[in-house]
């Protein structure tokens, strides 16, 4: 967690919008957000082209805006997250030692009501999985696909349910990879990326209008999205 000591207008605005702060399709100048990260023009101009390198913001005009979500672009990021993770765990079966499996189930029995905390061990969760395959360049594609996808997945772990049953799809992949069975750990991580797929998208889809009307912009582009 960035400390106030640590903060930056790049780290302040990059929480501020993964945690749905500042909203999907919500407008930002340079001028605005000096008073708000009292901050000079130019760290806030680095911050913002850092961030639409991530995705999370564009320009509008002249002037800025917060990526909306795209329903196109979730489809195929988790379609490219259930490549780079199927691929992830078969490796893992091969490569992990038994303790860091270990730890890797701590993490994902670890509990918690807060939502943030929650979206966090999630992305952690995954990540380490990544990286038991030793491989840097499949846990790096997860990294950048989960912050891709993080304001998509904030609005799932609000749902106790959606929260109960991703922690139980963990703990089978971890079990999985545990008894070194390659194509059962890769059969339940292919159904856990589907799965949160078509919660995701069912989600959105039947929010749309009331998430609209919260100040959201949902978008479903025609053109494929640029690379990660």
């Amino acid at each position: 967690m960035t400390t106030a000591a640590e903060a930056t207008p790049y780290s302040v605005l990059r929480a501020a919008i993964l945690s749905l702060k500042l909203m999907p399709g919500e407008k930002l100048s340079e001028r605005g957000l000096e008073s708000m990260l009292k901050a000079s023009r130019t760290p806030i101009r680095a911050a913002l082209m850092s961030l639409a390198n991530e995705g999370l913001t564009q320009r509008a005009g002249r002037g800025w805006q917060v990526t909306p979500i795209d329903l196109a672009e979730v489809r195929a990021v988790m379609e490219y997250r259930e490549a780079l993770e199927s691929a992830s765990v078969r490796l893992a079966v091969e490569r992990a030692e038994a303790e860091e499996l270990d730890a890797l189930g701590d993490l994902a029995r670890s509990h918690s009501d807060d939502e943030e905390t929650v979206l966090r061990e999630g992305g952690d969760f995954h990540v380490a999985l990544a990286r038991l395959s030793r491989n840097r360049f499949l846990a790096d594609g997860m990294s950048g696909a989960l912050t891709r996808l993080s304001r998509t997945r904030w609005l799932e772990v609000q749902s106790a349910t959606s929260r109960a049953q991703a922690q139980d799809e963990h703990l089978a992949i971890i079990a999985a990879v545990t008894d070194r069975d390659a194509e059962l750990a890769a059969e339940r991580v292919v159904s856990h990326c589907r799965g949160t797929r078509e919660r995701l998208l069912s989600h959105l889809d039947g929010e749309r209008r009331r998430l609209r009307g919260r100040g959201f912009s949902i978008i479903e582009s025609s053109t494929a999205p640029q690379p990660l």
